[in-house]
């Protein structure tokens, strides 16, 4: 079993949910008491998103690469960004050190096109939704079409992502004001399926929400990095 490096605590939360899920998934492949071997670097989120909200990804993106090179020194054979946002900064990750990192939009676009879809609806952070980094990889590598909420909806969609799910908040106001957009984005701009595009939303909602596909990135990234782990 290789072992892994997580960059992790963007948020905490979802952070654990990776931990979990690795554990789980190694275990279910190995049977037994068997277990993930991880190195977890975790963020003080503020320190990140005060960088994220202030235009600061140079900043953002020296810190992760920092903590690339620490898990790469402790024995990491891989890198795992346990966040969909930060994949804006995976570039400059890859290049901070010398072992691969499993990209969560590469792994999510495949399990998209496994099952033959084509226009999923994107729920993200605002800058996820917003920018190109993670939609252009969809869309220039794996030829999907993804469509994003008009502009009170991405910010209906981040305000609950770092107002609420980042802090352990969950309500049924907002389970339903996202599944009110997913079917919006599924009438108007002909949705076909669902990426939840912030390891977050896990908490939130998931496929017993809907009829069409849903796409659990953070179980999608984390299956990924197990394949890796165990070949």
């Amino acid at each position: 079993m290789k072992t892994l490096g997580l960059l992790g605590g963007m948020s905490w939360e979802s952070t654990a949910i990776y931990y979990r899920l690795l554990n789980e998934i190694v275990r279910e492949r190995l049977g037994g008491l068997h277990s993930a071997k991880l190195l977890l670097w975790s963020f003080d989120f503020a320190e990140i998103a005060e960088r994220q909200h202030h235009g600061d990804w140079d900043g953002a993106g020296m810190l992760l690469a920092e903590a690339a090179r620490k898990l790469e020194a402790g024995g990491a054979e891989g890198l795992l960004l346990c966040t969909n946002t930060m994949h804006k900064l995976a570039d400059q990750v890859e290049a901070s050190v010398s072992i691969p990192l499993i990209h969560i939009a590469d792994a999510t676009a495949l399990a998209v096109k496994r099952v033959g879809m084509q226009r999923p609806a994107l729920l993200a952070t605002r800058f996820t939704m917003e920018q190109d980094f993670y939609k252009s990889r969809l869309a220039d590598k794996y030829g999907l079409h993804p469509v994003v909420p008009d502009a009170a909806g991405r910010d209906m969609v981040h305000r609950v992502i770092y107002e609420e799910l980042c802090q352990g908040v969950i309500t049924e106001t907002s389970k339903a004001a996202y599944i009110a957009e997913t079917e919006r984005l599924r009438r108007e701009e002909a949705a076909d399926s669902v990426i939840m595009g912030c390891t977050e939303i896990t908490m939130l909602i998931g496929q017993p929400d809907f009829d069409i596909p849903v796409f659990d990135t953070t179980r999608i990234h984390a299956e990924a990095a197990v394949a890796f782990m165990l070949p």
